[in-house]
């Protein structure tokens, strides 16, 4: 007969607030089992990233454990818990965490989760029953020298640092999207508006270029943010004293951390000031605003210089991506920008919530770091999905209206201030109120009263004239040659 068959309804497990029936295929535990009974909050699960980051952080507590105590631990014992921390690693056992996202205790219900969760896959390698805690215990064993309140904020470092890795290329991805659109789009000569109101000229080119600078300053925010993740207080248990943990092990658990990982975590200098305080969460968070923020600045600079198209701006055409109303035919709406900006929005949401939870923390620990892995963890995920979605669906296949941006070049009195350097900025004045009083272009009125020849005009509204960085110093006509 096999294990599975052999296998009883249900088992019994203790705590210090009694018995509880668990069921006997489960690889979870009592705690596990009080933590969802007591936490139907967010209905999510614990992020997959912070479920692995876990994995990792538990092998190397355990591989350092082993080190230590080479003589005196059982070798199946250990390589079987090893064995199933590189399967959390490795994600292979997500869908055995599900305590909710959100939950009180600073996180304990997810690290006894996790807890139990290897405990067992251990007690299965060895060929044991599930819930024989006195092969392989969750608390004696597998948390071995560690505190929720020093796993947890690693674990949390680990995740968001690999999050961030993606996130970061993902940003490259986007500006590259726009440095294209730059090559592309450089010769366009159109109105520059500032207050929404038509100023000077400029050209689609310049505008992308723009764009593409703005994510290259993201990209290096979001890059020195893995710096600020790699000082942990892995070894601290408790509040940062170490308590519980032999002194070898808080001096080298940090080393195998790093060697497993490849990323240089480093022991903090003030355990204690690590555990107890969350700053650098808001830190980060606060580089993800502003990246959300440069996303709905862009996004909507999109969907005004798209609108209409015919009785708006229609400068830009961006890719159609879907229909747009179920009741007016015809209708394409700018749907991929809509989609970042609302990403956007949810981002400088969570950073609020974030924050007031780093905020919240009291005396030797904060009790509200699963609010800030939820938070942070998400808000990397929406970015790095925006930006995807904002460089392949939009940016990549964003093409210029030149006829509607030389209509409104024509049509423009911006076209008065191109001409201040070679009329003065008084004569240009008297020029735009005249087109305004008259209807007549300022193309008409300088070519057709003979304030200047066409050539000269057609000079001053080139790509490169109106990209020149300043004004050019006036020439002596005499001495040309």
């Amino acid at each position: 007969m096999s294990w599975a068959h052999a296998m009883p309804t249900y088992r019994t497990e203790r705590d210090l607030l009694g018995e509880r029936q668990i069921p006997g295929g489960a690889l979870h535990g009592i705690h596990t089992l009080r933590a969802l009974e007591n936490f139907p909050l967010a209905r999510r699960p614990v992020h997959p990233q912070l479920i692995r980051a876990f994995g990792t952080v538990k092998l190397a507590c355990a591989i350092t454990n082993h080190r230590l105590a080479p003589g005196t631990d059982d070798q199946a014992r250990a390589g079987a818990i090893q064995s199933a921390c590189r399967e959390m690693a490795a994600g292979r056992l997500d869908q055995l965490v599900i305590v909710d996202a959100l939950q009180g205790g600073a996180g304990t219900s997810t690290n006894m989760n996790v807890n139990e969760v290897l405990a067992n896959r251990a007690l299965q390698l060895l060929g044991e029953p599930l819930g024989n805690y006195q092969s392989v215990c969750p608390l004696a064993d597998i948390n071995r020298h560690q505190s929720t309140n020093d796993t947890y904020p690693t674990a949390l470092r680990l995740a968001a640092i690999r999050l961030l890795d993606g996130l970061e290329q993902r940003v490259v991805e986007l500006q590259e999207a726009f440095e294209s659109a730059e090559k592309r789009l450089a010769d366009i000569v159109k109105v520059g508006r500032t207050q929404y109101q038509d100023a000077v000229l400029t050209t689609l080119g310049r505008e992308m270029s723009a764009y593409a600078g703005a994510m290259a300053r993201d990209r290096w925010r979001i890059y020195k943010c893995q710096e600020r993740l790699r000082e942990i207080n892995l070894g601290g248990t408790a509040i940062g004293s170490g308590l519980g943990a032999p002194r070898q092990y808080i001096f080298q658990v940090v080393d195998v951390l790093r060697e497993i990982t490849g990323i240089g975590f480093a022991r903090a200098d003030n355990l204690t000031d690590a555990t107890q305080n969350a700053d650098v969460f808001a830190e980060v968070s606060g580089i993800l605003k502003a990246h959300a923020v440069s996303l709905i600045k862009i996004c909507g600079d999109l969907r005004l210089l798209s609108s209409g198209p015919e009785t708006g701006l229609g400068e830009i055409n961006v890719p159609p991506r879907q229909a747009g109303s179920s009741i007016m035919p015809g209708k394409v709406n700018p749907v991929i920008p809509e989609a970042a900006t609302q990403a956007a929005m949810m981002v400088i949401g969570h950073d609020a919530a974030l924050t007031a939870a780093c905020a919240a923390g009291s005396l030797e620990l904060n009790a509200f770091l699963p609010l800030v892995a939820h938070c942070l963890l998400d808000s990397i995920d929406l970015l790095t999905q925006a930006d995807f979605i904002l460089a392949r669906r939009c940016v990549a296949g964003i093409t210029a209206n030149s006829q509607r941006c030389q209509h409104h070049v024509r049509s423009s009195t911006a076209l008065a201030t191109a001409l201040v350097p070679a009329i003065g900025y008084a004569a240009a004045c008297d020029l735009a109120a005249k087109g305004k009083a008259t209807g007549r272009s300022i193309q008409s009125l300088v070519v057709g009263d003979g304030v200047m020849p066409a050539r000269e005009f057609e000079a001053l509204i080139t790509p490169e004239a109106v990209c020149r960085l300043g004004t050019p110093d006036p020439v002596n006509k005499e001495e040309l040659p």
